[in-house]
C-alpha cells in the first residue's frame, strides 16, 4: 500500500525551461561545469515548479533527459546513429526519429545516468514529498535499435538490454531510491499484437532484483510523442494479464480518453495500487479543481481511495511549462477538495 490515500502523482518528465532548450542546442559554447550548473538550475525549476503545486510525490522533471530514450543511448557502447530518418518534413511522428544500428555487443560500463540524476534530486529537493525515478524498460528501450545479425529482433535487444536495466535498478535501490517507475509505454502500445504474457514475463525479471525493497510501478500509455498516440487506445487486450506484473502500482491514461474502459479502475485495485491519470497533457484545456475533483470522485465509485493515486495521464515533457505547471496546481486542489469531503 501507499502512504496515503488518494495521493497525487507525475509519471516523470516535465518540460524544459526554454532557456534549458536554447542552451542544449549549442552545448558546444558551454563548459563541463557551465553544463552542471545547467541542469542544476533546471532541476531546482522543475523541482520548485512540483512542490509549490502541493504534489506528494515529485521527480527531477528528467530534465536531463532530451528524449526519453534516446538519451540513454548515449550511455550504450554497440551503437551508432543512423543517418538522417526517413521522413523529414510533415506532421511531428515517430518515423521523423533518429534510429540506432546497432554494430556490437550492447553494452552500458558507466550505467545509465539514473543514480547521478537521484543523488541530484535528493540534493536538491526540499524534506516532505516522496522522490521518484522513473526509467524506461527494456522492451520500450529497444524501441529505437534498428535489429541485425547480432541481435535478429526486438526481443533480442530487449534480453540484451535486460540486465542493463536490472543493473541500473539495483543501484539505485542501493542509493536510496523508495519509488521507481518501469515505465514501459511500448508494451501498452503494442500489447494488441504481441504476446501479453511474454511482455509480462520480461517486466518481472527487469524488476526482480528490487522488487520488496522499493515501490515499483509502472506506467502503461499509449504514446505521447508531440502529443500523440501510436497504438489502439484500448487497455482490453493487456488485462488480465498485465495484473501479474509485479508492480505495486500501475498507472493509466485516462483523461484523454473521456475515462473509456474506467472499470478497469477497479479490477486493477482489487490486486493492486492504481494511479489513474486524470489531468490531459495533450490538451491545452486547463481543467478546473472542480472538475478535477468530479473526475476523483467518478473514479472512487470504482476503487477505494487507499488504493488511487491521482497524476497526469503521461508524462508532461511536452506540454508547455505554464500549462503544465496550472494543471498541477489544479489537480492537486482539486483533490484535496475530495480528501476533505472524506473527512466529514
Amino acid at each position: 500500500m501507499k502512504e496515503q490515500p488518494l495521493r497525487t502523482t507525475v509519471v516523470g518528465s516535465y518540460p524544459f525551461p526554454g532557456w534549458l532548450e536554447f542552451a542544449s542546442q549549442n552545448l558546444e559554447r558551454f563548459g563541463a561545469a557551465d553544463v552542471e550548473e545547467l541542469i542544476e538550475d533546471a532541476v531546482t525549476v522543475a523541482v520548485q515548479d512540483q512542490v509549490q503545486a502541493g504534489l506528494d510525490v515529485i521527480t527531477d522533471g528528467e530534465q536531463t533527459r532530451l528524449d526519453f530514450n534516446l538519451s540513454f543511448y548515449g550511455f550504450l557502447e554497440g551503437i551508432d546513429l543512423e543517418t538522417a530518418p526517413a521522413r523529414q518534413f510533415g506532421p511531428p511522428a515517430h518515423d521523423q526519429r533518429a534510429r540506432y544500428r546497432v554494430t556490437g555487443e550492447l553494452r552500458a560500463p558507466r550505467g545509465l545516468g539514473a543514480v547521478r540524476d537521484f543523488e541530484r534530486l535528493k540534493r536538491l529537493a526540499p524534506p516532505g514529498p516522496v522522490l521518484k525515478v522513473s526509467l524506461p524498460g527494456p522492451y520500450t528501450l529497444s524501441g529505437r535499435l534498428i535489429p541485425g545479425s547480432r541481435y535478429q529482433d526486438r526481443y533480442a535487444l530487449t534480453e540484451a538490454l535486460l540486465p542493463i536495466v536490472r543493473a541500473e535498478l539495483e543501484d539505485l535501490v542501493t542509493a536510496g531510491a523508495r519509488e521507481i517507475t518501469v515505465d514501459e509505454p511500448s508494451m501498452s502500445c503494442y500489447a494488441h499484437r504481441e504476446d501479453t504474457e511474454r511482455l509480462v514475463g520480461i517486466f518481472n525479471r527487469t524488476v526482480e532484483p528490487i522488487a520488496g525493497k522499493c515501490r515499483v510501478s509502472t506506467h502503461l500509455c499509449f504514446g505521447n510523442y508531440k502529443g500523440r498516440a501510436v497504438g489502439p487506445r484500448r487497455y482490453a487486450p493487456m488485462f488480465p494479464v498485465f495484473l501479474d506484473m509485479n508492480a505495486d502500482e500501475i498507472h493509466v491514461e485516462m483523461a484523454a480518453r473521456e475515462f473509456a474502459e474506467i472499470e478497469i479502475l477497479g479490477e486493477i485495485a482489487a490486486r493492486k495500487d492504481v494511479a489513474v491519470g486524470i489531468v490531459d497533457v495533450k490538451s491545452y484545456y486547463i481543467e478546473t479543481p472542480d472538475e478535477i475533483a468530479s473526475r476523483v470522485r467518478r473514479c472512487l465509485e470504482h476503487a477505494p481511495a487507499e488504493r488511487l493515486s491521482l497524476a497526469p495521464d503521461c508524462g508532461l515533457s511536452q506540454t508547455a511549462r505554464w500549462a503544465a505547471r496550472q494543471k498541477l496546481t489544479n489537480m492537486v486542489e482539486g483533490v484535496r477538495r475530495v480528501r476533505e469531503e472524506l473527512k466529514s
